[in-house]
């Protein structure tokens, strides 16, 4: 031993666990849209011009439009787009652009190409957990619509929800 215990040591350089990551937010609102839904039909026709024509028959797409406390148009955004019979709804995405716009109530919309206008019981079970989230939000989920490319079923008018 040389007495030099110095040349052995080594110093710990601080951590700074004080840094984290900012989110940044944004929601931006393309021209001004007075649009007024007031019944499923006026809903479909908002989510039709949106849903691509080419792909109604051919795979299923699932879209959340977003209303003010006037029920008027905020904005709508594709949630999921996936197979032939099934598409991947996170609750958490559609609430998340709901609590982003400030929406007051959101309407559901997805396609079945099958033709088929019969609400599955996922369709039914998806329905119920977005429901949940929504009131516990204080936002109002006032429809899910299915869509064909020949017709729709609003959730609402048969009493699903």
């Amino acid at each position: 031993s040389t007495g030099n215990s110095s040349l052995c040591r080594t110093r710990a350089t601080p951590m700074k666990f004080n840094i984290v990551n900012e989110i940044k937010l944004s929601y931006s609102r393309k021209g001004n849209s007075e649009r007024l839904v007031g019944s499923s039909r006026d809903a479909v026709d908002v989510f039709r011009q949106h849903f691509d024509r080419d792909e109604m028959d051919y795979r299923e797409s699932f879209f959340a439009l977003y209303l003010n406390q006037a029920h008027k148009v905020l904005g709508i955004r594709k949630i999921s787009e996936s197979g032939i019979s099934s598409t991947v709804v996170d609750v958490r995405i559609i609430m998340q652009a709901a609590l982003l716009c400030n929406a007051s109530a959101v309407i559901l919309a997805h396609n079945h190409p099958s033709g088929n206008l019969k609400p599955s019981a996922e369709d039914l079970k998806i329905t119920q957990s977005i429901k949940s989230a929504s009131e516990f939000l204080n936002i109002k989920l006032l429809d899910h619509c299915i869509l064909t490319s020949t017709g729709h079923l609003s959730f609402a008018d048969q009493g699903h929800l």
